[in-house]
């Protein structure tokens, strides 16, 4: 059986078209006008590490995160967790808001791949485009204050939908919106594990690696760019 034309194309966000500017997710901009920066170096790796990743833990039992007040305060109780860990930081509530406030409504938090901007308009002009992102609400505003957003015909956020990915609700729900056959869309991401989720569904999946140097899955097509997804689209799709 001919298998069917591509309509769809689904990408991850964050390690696929964005990244932190600081390189962490959990460090905006400003993070070190409200911590002092002498302070937070002195406390070793694994401490600091263990603190962000606990306090994390905690704030994933709220599944539902609907608008952007509501991840602000997410990211106040985020932050609380975090400062309890390490009281030599010696964080106020007031640098604590202002933390959250930066984490959440500053665009500068997230920097995009050049590929991006010149790879998604061409794609849209051939295929409806998606974004399915284990993210917050405020990820749909960065794409709108850039000019992004409108290319994408879907784009199912986590914190929406209750369930991250692989979770398969993640996907079906952008194949309903899109119309379109798992068999007719293609997903990019940077997580074999999402990509399984994926392919399980029967959708056709793409290994982004970015800059990475890790081996490449021979049960996967692996790109390092947006560019060589392009050119490997019609030959291998």
């Amino acid at each position: 059986m001919k298998p069917k034309k591509i309509k769809a194309i689904l990408f991850d966000s964050g390690r696929v078209l964005n990244h932190p500017r600081t390189g962490h997710w959990f460090i905006p901009p400003n993070f070190f006008k409200y911590v002092d920066k002498d302070k937070y170096d002195q406390i070793e790796p694994h401490v600091l590490q263990k603190a962000f990743q606990s306090s994390l833990k905690l704030i994933d039992e709220q599944v539902f995160i609907l608008t952007e007040q509501e991840e602000f305060q997410h990211f106040i109780h985020f932050y609380k967790l975090f400062s309890e860990q390490l009281p030599e930081l010696k964080l106020t509530d007031t640098q604590i808001q202002s933390i959250a406030r930066d984490t959440v409504f500053n665009d500068e938090k997230f920097y995009f791949h050049d590929d991006v901007f010149d790879v998604i308009p061409k794609l849209s002009e051939s295929y409806q485009l998606g974004v399915v992102s284990d993210t917050w609400p405020s990820l749909e505003r960065v794409f709108k204050n850039i000019h992004l957003r409108h290319y994408f015909s879907t784009f199912i956020m986590s914190s929406m939908i209750g369930v991250r990915k692989p979770d398969q609700l993640m996907f079906t729900n952008a194949l309903k919106e899109l119309k379109v056959d798992p068999d007719e869309t293609i997903f990019i991401d940077d997580s074999i594990k999402n990509l399984e989720g994926a392919r399980e569904l029967g959708i056709h999946t793409v290994w982004l690696l970015r800059d990475r140097n890790e081996a490449r899955d021979g049960d996967y097509v692996s790109i390092h760019d947006l560019y060589q997804f392009m050119t490997i689209l019609e030959r291998q799709f």
